[in-house]
This record gives structure tokens, C-alpha cells and sequence, in this order.
């Protein structure tokens, strides 16, 4: 994949950001490209649906397996505007998603590379191509942003 396609699809996951910080959600946006077309977008959403579990990357990983008709998503590249957790890069490496593009970094909770790296563990019997920061500043304003409405709210 180029840069350029890379921020294209990014933007689409930004979308998903935007409209979840419109829902009172953490600003997290994804979506999951199969052969150059969006299967999957998905907002974070554990406010809404008082679910721990329900970050964007585990909604989208959920909604491609059902628009592929297929457990397997071997093919597909996940794009997410957040560095996933433990969960989610578990769940993208469970699933056959074969790249992972992130925005910005997560200090405390990402596990590709920030707090932890999965996807660089060679003990695990699938691997994941990683690509970081792909238009980091406009993912990590969208973060402050929620921080500061949450601060004056």
C-alpha cells in the first residue's frame, strides 16, 4: 500500500472518529478494507452500548466478518485512528487480519509498541503488519479534543 492510499482510508476512519465524539464516545474511529473496498466502519461505542468490549476495531473486526460472510479475514487491512489495545490487536491477529494502520500512539494501553507489542511477539502462530502514525496530528487533535470537552462538561 502507498502513503497515499494509506491516508485515504485513514480519513475514512477519521469520519468514524468525528462521529463518535458527536455521540459523547471517545473519539475512535475504524475501518477494515478488503481488496479495496470498506467492509467495515465502526465507531467506539462502550457508552452507548455499556459494553467494555465495544471499541471501534472489535465492532469493525465483527462487521467485516459478517459483510465477508467469514471468520477468516485474511486479506483485509484494519485502520484505526487510535493504537489498539490488548484487545483488539488479540482480536485483529485471532481473526487473519493481515495489517494493521494506526494514527496516533497510545501510551498507556497500545499494544503495538506503546505499552506493549504484540504483533513484534515471535512466539505468536500469526503475524501482523503494523504500520504507525499515518496522519497522527489530526488523530491525536480529535483525542485532545474529547479531553477537553470532558474537562468542561
Amino acid at each position: 500500500m502507498t502513503a497515499k492510499i494509506d491516508e485515504q482510508y485513514m480519513r475514512e476512519a477519521l469520519k468514524e472518529a468525528e462521529r463518535a465524539l458527536t455521540l459523547r464516545e471517545k473519539p475512535v474511529g475504524a475501518i477494515i478494507v478488503h481488496r479495496a473496498r470498506i467492509v467495515a466502519r465502526a465507531t467506539h461505542q462502550m457508552k452507548t452500548l455499556r459494553d467494555p468490549t465495544a471499541h471501534a476495531a472489535i465492532i469493525a473486526i465483527t462487521q467485516a466478518a459478517n459483510t465477508l460472510e467469514s471468520a477468516d479475514l485474511t486479506n483485509t487491512t484494519l485502520y484505526v485512528t487510535q493504537e489498539p489495545c490488548c484487545m483488539c490487536v488479540g482480536a485483529a491477529l485471532l481473526s487473519g487480519v493481515n495489517r494493521l494502520v494506526f494514527g496516533a500512539e497510545d501510551l498507556k494501553q497500545g499494544a503495538c509498541g506503546s505499552a506493549i507489542d504484540l504483533p513484534g511477539n515471535e512466539r505468536l502462530n500469526r503475524k501482523l503488519s503494523v504500520t504507525k502514525g499515518v496522519l497522527s496530528g489530526e488523530c491525536s487533535i480529535l483525542l485532545r479534543k474529547a479531553t477537553v470537552s470532558a474537562k468542561t462538561s
